[in-house]
């Protein structure tokens, strides 16, 4: 799977555009929690999911700005880690920490 990187409020309002032709899926990711790591290896490793859905990942530690964006726009509160499923500018699904897991999203396409 093909990670595309949120490093801007620009890239974040630019994919939530995109979100009304194709759903997207953004992972926030803390680089120093090891729980964000273990709930990233599993998306990766059980991530099959049409080919149509964007994966979107997020580096919370350095762009917090961006992490609250989301939140803001999404009205999901801010968690780390987080999955977050979004089609037509709005959170379909979210969960968080040992809750991550990509399959679940399958009934929200």
């Amino acid at each position: 799977m093909d990670w595309i990187t949120l490093e801007s409020i620009e890239g974040w309002n630019e994919a939530l555009d995109r979100s009304g032709k194709m759903p997207l899926v953004v992972f926030k990711h803390s680089t120093r929690c090891s729980v964000s790591r273990m709930a990233l290896k599993l998306t990766e490793q059980r991530w099959d999911l049409p080919s149509d859905v964007q994966p979107f990942l997020l580096d919370l530690l350095n762009f917090r700005e961006v992490s609250q964006a989301i939140a803001t726009d999404l009205r999901v509160e801010h968690q780390s880690p987080q999955l977050i499923l979004v089609s037509g500018g709005k959170a379909l699904y979210h969960a968080n920490h040992s809750a991550i897991d990509p399959e679940e999203l399958k009934a929200y396409l």
